[in-house]
């Protein structure tokens, strides 16, 4: 069996989906191993990194789709709409591509690939349960994300961030106010804290105030009924439009005394809930700093621009795209970790083997045989329940 990867293709994206250091365990569950040349560059892992540990190096994209039986993408087509297409072409029935592929937006991408017979995982479905931890990309490069948001923060924000006692006084602390508690949001507080900052935090979801405090942020505790915010998996759920009104006016105090906001609240699959609106943000103090790391998916701030710095009342508006990716090496070496133990789950004696009975594989693949049988994947297209 061999096991492929080819150079991103997405602008700017810099991460790779196979490292070097994964390769000794492909080799030995008897794979080989095909890197597009130059595929690992941006990332810090040249080709020699690769030949070190076994691995092959191709000399085009189109030998790596034509070789492997398995291809790894950080970004399929669904993901990268723009250039992404470009590789539907060196597709193949039976091939296996495994990679990031935002199914339940990217309809036609959905389509056009399954349309092509190969078998699509996509890692955003990967069930949060233990034992898909290892797998999980979505919480890797959510850590890395939340790490990024703060120190993008700490660049922007007028103040320093720790409480400093100095001969001219005594500095006070930052104060950073998270919202959302999920994984980018709890890493954001850990990185805020070792930063000295004075930290606190809210989600929607009370279950999460114990994870909040065990890392030394207030918990800022708001009068709604929350009961039914917690969705399948951990993630939170979509709320209706007076309960969020309710929540920006609970929230619009804290903001009002934060030097620094941090919104990472997002629903797979949806439009990103808008948390703070432009009266909101007007209420703030001049100098403050908002990061929407949900940006791009619709941002949690009305006045967020995806990729651009906005500056509005005074306050400095930042909303990152593909954070991730400006991390590349750790970004690289955790998403390769990440996809490769799930491609492992399904090798026996260097042959793939796909167990449907198997609720990783079952809730990660979105096409096989030219069939779209996702669950969630069928419904966002408007499809009707797969017949068995």
């Amino acid at each position: 069996m061999i096991v492929g990867t080819v150079k991103e293709t997405f602008p700017d994206e810099r991460r790779v989906a196979i490292t070097p250091h994964v390769v000794p365990a492909l080799i030995k569950a008897g794979c080989e191993v095909l890197v597009e040349s130059g595929a690992g560059d941006e990332s810090g892992f040249p080709d020699a990194a690769y030949t070190e540990k076994q691995a092959k190096i191709a000399g085009s994209r189109g030998e790596v789709f034509r070789s492997a039986d398995a291809v790894l993408q950080v970004r399929g087509y669904g993901a990268n709409p723009e250039r992404g297409r470009a590789d539907l072409e060196h597709l193949r029935r039976g091939q296996v591509l495994i990679s990031t592929f935002e199914p339940l937006t990217s309809t036609e991408a959905v389509r056009d690939t399954a349309a092509r017979g190969v078998t699509l995982f996509a890692l955003e479905l990967v069930p949060r349960i233990s034992r898909a931890q290892s797998m999980d990309v979505l919480s890797s490069m959510a850590t890395i994300s939340g790490y990024k948001a703060v120190l993008l923060a700490a660049n922007e924000l007028i103040k320093m961030f720790p409480m400093m006692m100095t001969a001219a006084g005594t500095i006070t602390p930052a104060r950073v106010f998270v919202i959302g508690a999920g994984v980018a949001g709890l890493q954001a507080i850990a990185s805020s804290k070792r930063l000295g900052a004075r930290v606190e935090a809210y989600d929607v979801r009370p279950a999460v105030k114990e994870q909040v405090e065990s890392l030394g942020a207030k918990f800022v505790e708001m009068e709604l009924d929350a009961r039914q915010a917690e969705g399948q998996g951990g993630y939170a759920k979509a709320m209706g439009e007076e309960f969020l009104k309710r929540q920006r006016e609970l929230m619009t105090r804290v903001l009002a005394e934060s030097d620094v906001v941090i919104t990472t609240a997002a629903i797979p699959g949806k439009k990103a809930p808008l948390l703070i609106t432009g009266e909101m943000v007007k209420a703030m103090q001049p100098g403050s700093i908002i990061v929407d790391l949900p940006a791009e998916h619709g941002g949690n701030c009305e006045l967020s621009r995806p990729g651009e710095t906005v500056v509005e009342h005074g306050v400095t508006i930042l909303g990152p795209v593909n954070l991730a990716s400006t991390i590349p090496f750790h970004a690289s070496q955790m998403f390769a970790k990440n996809i490769t133990t799930l491609l492992m789950l399904m090798i026996k004696d260097g042959e793939l083997h796909l167990d449907m009975e198997d609720e990783v594989i079952r809730e990660t693949v979105v096409a096989h045989e030219g069939q779209i049988g996702n669950p969630r994947v069928r419904e966002a297209l408007g499809l009707a329940e797969a017949t068995t």
